[in-house]
């Protein structure tokens, strides 16, 4: 007996000392939280009011901001929603995850955020827009009904029970995408009349003109249902009790169908916005100047998770700006853009730090051109106004020329010149940093292999 009491002591000692298993009550341990992401489409970030907006008021997004982690310096590599979504989910720029056109497949032999959180204990799901999740083999998510999968749809009908009974059911960790199709064109959704149209500020590179009022209107009714849509999320959060131990990420993707926004590679396209509330991790009302990319994203939550880096991808976890220890990540933001299938090739790369953008044009004898955004047979008609104004115009003249006829380097002072008006692009000022720029991202596009003209090329589908 003598000898069994510290045995049995020894033993107890071990027990206490090993992990305990988490229970099944739907919430996880506490090393690995639940993992929300709500994504808008084609959001113009600088309308949010937390991000300085003036014609709408967010205000469940700005609570959000108020309780977590701004982001000011959140860059998608391209600006369209197939490469943008896939360079979030695979951890990889355009070039090598292979969407780098829009509507084009990601490489098959590719994993992505769903095997990679999958194999760290998580649940991986998604509702909503999953158009940008093929093959089904890189992207196995499970989907879950709920939120419109089709960006195009003239409604943005929602049903949040699906994604209640995902949330409830859990024994394990889960990571859930809330895909929002808000604010998509064609902005039939919402309530236009909340905005009047003569009081609306255009952004500076606009053409000011009934028709282009008449479409603002329209899309800022969709950022308004866009923002219940992430109040509406963050109810549940709270109702199902699952709100202290969840991280909640608010990502806008890229800028909005407006000329000089999608499609293109100036701050109007590629800005984006960024959002992280991390109950007892992230400290409230704050926000940073790190430099991030959407390629950033799978890496930071396979770091959260609890898992090692991956061998090979672009994205570099951020985790330690989450926490507080740094206001830097990346030196430099880069982009990406090939016209086809949105029209002709006209393929056009970038690199920007926190002060300066340089953006070469690759085919400048070219015209720039897509009818999603210069005609009148698609949702979007407010360029055909502006073309019409610019016949008798000076200010019409140039922004439409802008669009259309660009030189083959373009250099800005994006501190100063944010909706890049000013190309300084030969000034003696800012040679010898605008040839740094340049090395850089000739030396990235060689990392990437990315051939440059030669990619913007028509495809299979």
């Amino acid at each position: 007996m003598r000898f069994l009491l510290p045995i049995i002591q020894i033993l107890i000692i071990i027990a206490g000392s090993l992990p305990l298993l988490p229970q099944a009550t739907g919430q996880p341990a506490a090393s690995q939280p639940n993992i929300v992401i709500i994504m808008a489409d084609d959001l113009d970030t600088r309308q949010l009011s937390c991000y300085g907006g003036q014609n709408i008021h967010t205000p469940h997004i700005d609570a959000l901001a108020a309780e977590g982690l701004k982001f000011n310096q959140m860059i998608a590599s391209e600006t369209m929603c197939v490469p943008t979504r896939a360079s979030l989910f695979t951890g990889l720029y355009p070039a090598r995850h292979g969407a780098y056109q829009n509507h084009k497949p990601v490489y098959p032999h590719l994993k992505s955020v769903a095997h990679y959180l999958a194999e760290l204990g998580y649940s991986v799901a998604l509702t909503g827009k999953d158009h940008a999740t093929t093959p089904k083999t890189v992207f196995p998510f499970e989907i879950l009904k709920g939120f419109e999968p089709d960006c195009r749809a003239k409604t943005d009908s929602y049903f949040l029970d699906s994604i209640k009974t995902f949330i409830r059911k859990q024994s394990q960790p889960y990571c859930l995408f809330v895909m929002s199709i808000n604010p998509h064109v064609p902005w039939t959704a919402g309530d236009p009349s909340e905005f009047p149209k003569e009081q609306l500020r255009l952004p500076p590179d606009w053409v000011n003109t009934p028709l282009t009022r008449e479409e603002f209107a329209r899309y800022l009714a969709e950022i308004r249902r866009l923002d219940n849509q992430v109040g509406e999320i963050i109810g549940l959060l709270k109702e199902t009790g699952q709100d202290k131990n969840t991280i909640l990420i608010f990502l806008g993707e890229q800028g909005a169908q407006f000329p000089g926004g999608k499609y293109t590679l100036w701050e109007s396209g590629q800005y984006s916005s960024m959002i992280v509330k991390w109950p007892g991790m992230v400290l409230p009302d704050k926000q940073t100047e790190a430099i991030v990319q959407y390629e950033d994203i799978t890496p930071t939550l396979i770091d959260i998770a609890g898992g090692k880096p991956v061998k090979g991808l672009d994205g570099r976890s951020f985790l330690k700006v989450l926490k507080g220890k740094t206001n830097q990540h990346r030196d430099y933001a880069y982009g990406i853009q090939n016209n086809i299938p949105e029209g002709p090739a006209y393929p056009v790369r970038s690199i920007r730090d926190g002060n300066y953008k340089l953006i070469l044009n690759l085919t400048p004898d070219s015209s720039y051109y897509t009818p999603f955004l210069m005609t009148a047979n698609f949702s979007v008609k407010c360029y055909t106004s502006w073309m019409e104004k610019a016949k008798t115009d000076a200010r019409a003249a140039a922004l439409t020329s802008r669009l259309e006829k660009r030189p083959a380097v373009e250099f800005y002072n994006i501190m100063q010149d944010p909706y890049e008006l000013n190309n300084l692009a030969g000034e003696k000022a800012y040679r010898s940093v605008a040839r740094k720029m340049e090395r850089k991202l000739g030396a990235w596009m060689k990392q990437q292999g990315d051939n440059g003209a030669a990619m913007d090329r028509a495809f299979k589908r």
